[in-house]
């Protein structure tokens, strides 16, 4: 048998009472073979390797998150204080890095959303804390974004598009 498709049972729980004649005789049936009445868990291998990739996810996401948001705060207080974006860089690395870590952070506070509308709440704080740490240092970058774009379009009548203007660097 693959794996990934072997299937493997346990009883949930072993706390309960003993049997009684109005159960079903799917329930008689688990008391026969496990000598409680709950229901068994179905684990597959297969959570295994989910659980492994959801791991590398947030691994990845708390790594972009922590060096992302920094890169924001730079961008927002450049913007607000010159008007303009950061500088493109040596080979537009600097610009990259700052469209990136916008990206970043729509992503993760993307994924927050998601996760919240299908259990009920956010993301799971993570090792030591860090994604739920990075999931609310997002959402923060998200807020700012909102407030300095405003404020920018309000003073200036627009907001820097993404690539470098001649009026900003050149």
């Amino acid at each position: 048998m693959h794996a990934s498709k072997m299937l493997l049972l346990s009883p949930a729980c072993t706390s309960l009472p003993a049997p009684h004649r109005n159960r079903s005789s799917s329930y008689n049936a688990i008391y026969r073979r496990t000598g409680s009445y709950a229901p068994l868990k179905v684990l597959s291998m297969a959570n295994e390797s989910s659980e492994s990739e959801s791991s590398t996810i947030a691994k990845v996401a708390i790594v972009g998150g922590l060096i992302s948001t920094p890169v924001i705060g730079w961008s927002l207080y450049t913007l607000k204080t010159t008007g303009c974006g950061l500088p493109p860089g040596p080979g537009g690395s600097i610009g990259a890095l700052e469209g990136v870590s916008y990206l970043v952070v729509v992503a993760i506070v993307a994924w927050s959303l998601y996760t919240k509308s299908k259990t009920g709440s956010g993301l799971p704080n993570g090792p030591f804390g860090l994604l739920g740490a990075v999931e609310g240092l997002s959402y923060l970058s998200l807020l700012a974004i909102v407030v300095v774009f405003g404020l920018q379009f309000f003073e200036q009548g627009s907001i820097p598009g993404p690539l470098p203007s001649d009026q900003c660097f050149g």
